[in-house]
């Protein structure tokens, strides 16, 4: 404990210029409660936080990126924010093979439901549903994934696996079944994907115990063969999402505009939006800066462009928030871990105690430091 402390104070109070400078500081010297449990716990929380200030002058934009414990090298489980990337590769796979569009009907080989991208993808960001990751990533398969990552300098990353199914580690993908004319069926073929090897980082393994098949396991979980995306990388793709133009060309995806209309619109979606009942599926639902603690409705003048994920006592939000009324915009990406058992698997998480009334008061509070400014 007397080192805990010592590194906070280290970390907050050393340098009253830093506090200055760096919207993240400032925001955790807050006197909040949901921001101070977090703060006295840091090392427990193994919270991680990247900020993007963004200055519109005429044609142009500028860029000042703070960090806040930000480490590639320390593991955190980054449970759906790996939606993000699958979505966009998708709608880039679309625009290359340029076979099917968006309103294509299909259905995995062996799965009742017939879909198409633009649902699936909706879905995603809406209400964050495994089934259609577990869609996307067969479309995709993990070396496609993968090297698209590496070529557009989105590294570190490493997505390995499916979500909550059965199958998550299979290599080869399943077939996808297209219905052309109402009636043709075309079928895939199925991708068999390489052997990737583990992580090699700090924090693989994790707790002192995890649940596996209804069984406790009295040994720390191994993550080392989970799927990886660091806060730095998933910060930098959603610049290259937002502001292409200030990326080489080759760092950004290739979407055709309505592509890209159609993504920026989705990142933004309520579950309300598409049908979803807002009494369970509330607005912050899926926003948890500054909205994830509470059932009001977002107002219309803030837009929150974002993707979360929360998995293995892990919350992660990675958004680009624009605010019309008082004219400011930023991009924030942050991670929190709360699991004070040290238990995985048994669905006993600090999501709504700890984790996102903290997420919530940081976006607050760097939206109003920001409006301060």
């Amino acid at each position: 404990m007397r080192c805990t402390c010592i590194l906070l104070i280290f970390l907050l109070s050393s340098c009253a210029l830093d506090r200055v400078e760096n919207p993240i500081i400032q925001a955790l010297t807050s006197q909040s409660p949901k921001i101070q449990s977090v703060v006295q716990n840091l090392e427990s929380h193994e919270v991680q936080i990247k900020l993007t200030t963004i200055s519109k002058q005429k044609d142009s934009a500028i860029f000042k990126d703070f960090n806040f414990k930000v480490d590639n090298r320390n593991y955190f489980y980054p449970a759906s924010t790996v939606k993000f990337p699958v979505a966009v590769l998708t709608l880039e796979k679309l625009n290359e093979e340029n076979l099917y569009d968006l309103d294509t009907p299909f259905f995995v080989e062996g799965d009742s439901v017939t879909t198409t991208f633009r649902n699936e993808i909706r879905d995603i960001f809406a209400v964050s549903s495994n089934d259609t990751y577990n869609r996307l990533f067969e479309f995709l398969g993990q070396d496609y994934i993968n090297k698209k990552l590496r070529d557009k300098g989105l590294i570190p990353s490493q997505i390995s696996h499916r979500l909550e199914t059965t199958n998550a580690d299979e290599l080869t993908t399943k077939p996808l079944v297209f219905i052309e004319n109402d009636s043709s069926l075309i079928t895939t073929d199925p991708i068999i994907n390489k052997p990737l090897d583990p992580l090699n980082l700090n924090s693989l393994t994790k707790g002192k115990g995890f649940y596996r098949n209804g069984r406790l396991i009295n040994e720390p979980m191994d993550f080392s063969e989970k799927n990886y995306l660091p806060i730095s990388t998933i910060h930098n793709m959603m610049k290259r999402v937002f502001f292409a133009e200030y990326f080489p060309e080759e760092q950004g995806f290739d979407l055709s505009e309505t592509q890209h209309k159609f993504l920026i619109e989705t990142m933004s979606i309520l579950p309300r939006d598409v049908g979803y009942d807002p009494i369970v599926y509330f607005d912050g639902y899926g926003k948890f800066f500054i909205y994830g603690d509470t059932t009001e409705k977002i107002p219309n003048h803030i837009k929150i462009y974002n993707k979360v994920g929360y998995a293995y006592g892990y919350l992660t939000d990675c958004a680009y928030i624009k605010d019309s009324k008082n004219n400011i915009e930023f991009i924030l990406s942050a991670t929190i871990h709360v699991n004070a058992d040290e238990i995985y698997n048994d669905d006993v998480y600090e999501y709504d105690s700890i984790g996102l009334p903290f997420l919530a008061e940081l976006g607050r509070e760097i939206h109003r430091i920001l409006i301060d400014r």
